[in-house]
C-alpha cells in the first residue's frame, strides 16, 4: 500500500549559511506530526577542496565548520520526534564530523544517535590515479592534486535510513541526492522508475539552495519584492507517493514561495530542462508545471524521468599558487582622476609580470575585464564620483612573489596620489577545479555505521 506524504524541511543551502535557519523548519515539521526528514547542504566545489586542505592540518578536521552551530539548536528535537538528518557536511572526513555531532550530544545531555557514514565519493586513493589521469587527459594538474571525488547517487543514503539510521553523514553526493534518498527510503520506489526518481531530484533541486527558493536570490526591490528578508523562512517539501512535492515554508517566517521563486529555482543550474544528468537519473522538466496552491505553497507535476547516465561526473582540485589582493580608497575632488594614477603607478612598478586586475569598486569592477579595457566606460569629468576603491589582484607563483602587489600598494600611502587610504591586503592560495568522467563500475560506494573506534572509510 502507498504510505502518506513524506515532509523534507531544508536547515542550511551552502557552507556559510545561516545558523538559525533550522529551527523554524524543524518546528514547522514537529507540528505537522508526519514523517519528516531534515537535510543540510553545505558543499561546493572550493568547500570540498579546502576540507581536504583542512584535514591535512588536522586529522580531526575535514568537516564542515559550522557543523555544532547548525545542529546545537535542532538536534535534540529531532532525535526526540523522529525527524531524521541526512547531510553532506561531512565534507573530506565523515567520521569527523560523526564525532563532533556524538560530543554535541554529550553537552546537550541526550544519547547519542545512530549516525551513517557514507563512503566512495573520495577517490584520492592511489588506485585511482591512473584513471583519473586517463580520464581528465591533457586537462590533467600538473600540480600537487588536493581533493578528487565523485558526485555519487542517492542508494547509500537510502539504503541507511530504511536500516535505521536517524543520521546520515556524506561527503559529495549530488545536491538532490539529499532529498532523493529519504524519499525513496520512505516510499519504496525502485531505482529503474525513472519518473519517480526525476519526480524525488527535482524536489531535492527546488530544497538544496535552502532560501533561494524561499525568496532570497529572486529578491530585487521595486521589482521582485520579497517581504520581511531579514527572517526568511527555509523551504520544505511535502513528497507524495506518486513523487508530485509541494514547496513551502514555515508560517510566521519571512521570504516568499510562489510560482516565480520555484521556476526560477526549478531552472537554476540546469543546462537543459530535457535532460538535468544526475547519478541516479535524468530528469526531465520539459514539459512539468508549477501551480500555486496556497499561501506560500506551491506543487510541482509532469516531471519525467530516463535512464540514470553510465558515468559519473568527477572533480579534480589542485594548487594553483597564489593570490595577492589589496585595495586603497580615494575620496573627494579628483578622487577618480588619483585612483587611475595610483593604478598606472602600480601598473609601473610591477611590469609583465604576470596578469594584474585593476578595478575600481563603485564605477567599474563587476562589469569590467583584465585587459583594462574598461577604462573607456568611465564617467565623464562632470560624472566623475568623489568616492572610489581601487582594488588590485595579482596571481603569482610563490606567496614570496605575490607579496611585492602588497607592499607596493602599501607604499602608496607616501609615494602615492594625495589623500589615499584605508589599505587593507590580503594573501592566499588559489585552487584549481578540472572535471571528467568516469564509469560509474570504477565507483563503489556504499555505507556504514559509525562508532567511536571506527576508522575514516
Amino acid at each position: 500500500m502507498p504510505r502518506g506524504p513524506l515532509l523534507v524541511g531544508c536547515g542550511a543551502g551552502f557552507s556559510g549559511d545561516r545558523t538559525d535557519a533550522a529551527r523554524p523548519v524543524v518546528d514547522a515539521l514537529i507540528a505537522a506530526a508526519a514523517p519528516a526528514v531534515l537535510i543540510f547542504e553545505t558543499l561546493a566545489e572550493r568547500t570540498l577542496a579546502l576540507a581536504q586542505l583542512a584535514r591535512a592540518r588536522d586529522p580531526a578536521a575535514g568537516y564542515e565548520p559550522l557543523l555544532a552551530d547548525l545542529l546545537r539548536p535542532v538536534l535534540a528535537d529531532c532525535i526526540a520526534h523522529g525527524i531524521r538528518i541526512v547531510s553532506n557536511f561531512g565534507a573530506a572526513n565523515p567520521a569527523g564530523a560523526a564525532a563532533c555531532i556524538a560530543a554535541l550530544a554529550a553537552e546537550l545531555g541526550i544519547r547519542v544517535p545512530r549516525m551513517a557514514l557514507v563512503h566512495g565519493d573520495d577517490l584520492m586513493g592511489a588506485e585511482h590515479v591512473q584513471p583519473l589521469q586517463d580520464a581528465c587527459g591533457a586537462q590533467w594538474p600538473a600540480s600537487r592534486v588536493v581533493s578528487a571525488n565523485a558526485y555519487i547517487g542517492a542508494q547509500p543514503i537510502a539504503q541507511a535510513l530504511q536500516d535505521g539510521a536517524e543520521i546520515v553523514i556524506a561527503g559529495r553526493v549530488a545536491d538532490p541526492a539529499l532529498v532523493l534518498g529519504p524519499a525513496v527510503a520512505w516510499h519504496g520506489w525502485a531505482w529503474d522508475d525513472w519518473d519517480l526518481l526525476a519526480r524525488g531530484t527535482m524536489a531535492g533541486h527546488l530544497l538544496e539552495c535552502g532560501s533561494q527558493v524561499s525568496g532570497g536570490y529572486f529578491a530585487d526591490p521595486g521589482y521582485k519584492d520579497v517581504p520581511d528578508l531579514a527572517h526568511v523562512g527555509f523551504p520544505i517539501a511535502r513528497i507524495e507517493a506518486d513523487g508530485r512535492c509541494t514547496i513551502s515554508k514555515p508560517e510566521h517566517t519571512g521570504g516568499l514561495i510562489n510560482a516565480q521563486t520555484v521556476k526560477e529555482q526549478l531552472l537554476y543550474e540546469v543546462h537543459d530542462p530535457a535532460a538535468y544528468l544526475t547519478p541516479d537519473v535524468v530528469a526531465d522538466i520539459s514539459e512539468a508545471w508549477v501551480t500555486e496552491v496556497g499561501l506560500n505553497q506551491v506543487r510541482l507535476e509532469g516531471v519525467r524521468g530516463h535512464a540514470r547516465p553510465s558515468h559519473l561526473k568527477i572533480n579534480v582540485c589542485s594548487e594553483r599558487g597564489w593570490l595577492a589582493e589589496a585595495e586603497i580608497s580615494y575620496a573627494g575632488a579628483h578622487a577618480l582622476a588619483r585612483a587611475q594614477l595610483a593604478r598606472q603607478i602600480i601598473a609601473t612598478r610591477l611590469g609583465a609580470q604576470g596578469t594584474l586586475r585593476c578595478d575600481f569598486i563603485g564605477v567599474t569592477s563587476v562589469l569590467g575585464d583584465d585587459q583594462g579595457q574598461w577604462l573607456q566606460q568611465l564617467p565623464h569629468a562632470g560624472q566623475a564620483p568623489r568616492d572610489v576603491r581601487v582594488r588590485w589582484a595579482w596571481e603569482q607563483p610563490t606567496a614570496q612573489a605575490a607579496e611585492v602587489l602588497l607592499r607596493e600598494v602599501n607604499a602608496l600611502y607616501t609615494c602615492g596620489p594625495g589623500g589615499g587610504g584605508g589599505v587593507r591586503t590580503q594573501l592566499r592560495s588559489r585552487l584549481s577545479t578540472v572535471s571528467c568522467l568516469l564509469p560509474r563500475e570504477q565507483i563503489p560506494c556504499g555505507w556504514r555505521w559509525w562508532s567511536p573506534a571506527a576508522a575514516q572509510p
